[in-house]
């Protein structure tokens, strides 16, 4: 039984064995060496996933992330969603006369609480003549509260960032990744509980993937 039993079991059992194979053959590999994807983690991603969509197409695109202060004044000028917020979403909400193209998307809780927001835009002397509305927009919100907001220009494509009150003109995708990693991600989590380098590490991919 000692001898055999091995080799039995093997014969025995080979449908179960060969579709567990199967299974664990189909399993992708970050899958493997990775935790569970953490809800920030994912809508970095969508971003990113929807800027390089949107960005060489010229698809305008306005999105507010509310962090510590609430945007509830913001949202209650859109179109109500609370959805969870994917690539796919953020890309057929801006398509060109769709109903909910025009205006500003705000994220709250990691979703997309309202489409079509109407948001404060940024006046001053220290504003250039040639922002359009969608960055003075970015702008203002990001003066009168401490949300972040991401731009995507009609005109050009370019993407910017705008925070604390500044515009963060033509950035790649790269650095508009790196960016909410800091701001969304690693913030978010208690300084004790930090890990340098693990966050960054699941998001850094080769340029081309």
């Amino acid at each position: 039984v000692i001898n055999y039993g091995a080799i039995a079991a093997v014969v025995i059992f080979a449908p179960e064995l060969r579709s567990a194979l199967e299974t664990f053959g189909r399993t992708p590999q970050h899958f493997l060496q990775n935790k569970e994807v953490s809800s920030d983690e994912k809508l970095v991603q969508a971003f990113v996933k929807a800027v390089k969509y949107m960005s060489p197409r010229k698809i305008g695109a306005l999105v507010s992330i509310e962090q510590t202060q609430t945007l509830q004044e913001q949202i209650a000028t859109g179109i109500p969603l609370d959805a969870v917020v994917t690539g796919e979403l953020l890309i057929n909400i801006f398509i060109p006369n769709t109903p909910l193209h025009d205006g500003a998307v705000v994220i709250s809780n990691n979703k997309i609480k309202a489409a079509a927001c109407m948001l404060p835009l940024a006046s001053g002397q220290d504003i250039a003549k040639e922002l359009g509305t969608r960055h003075r927009a970015g702008i203002g919100i990001s003066k009168e509260s401490d949300a972040i907001a991401v731009i995507v220009s009609e005109e050009t494509g370019k993407i910017s960032i705008a925070k604390d009150g500044k515009l963060i003109a033509d950035v790649n995708e790269e650095t508009l990744k790196k960016t909410l990693i800091k701001d969304i991600v690693t913030d978010r989590i208690p300084e004790k509980e930090r890990k340098p380098n693990i966050i960054w590490k699941k998001f850094k991919k080769d340029k081309n993937d």
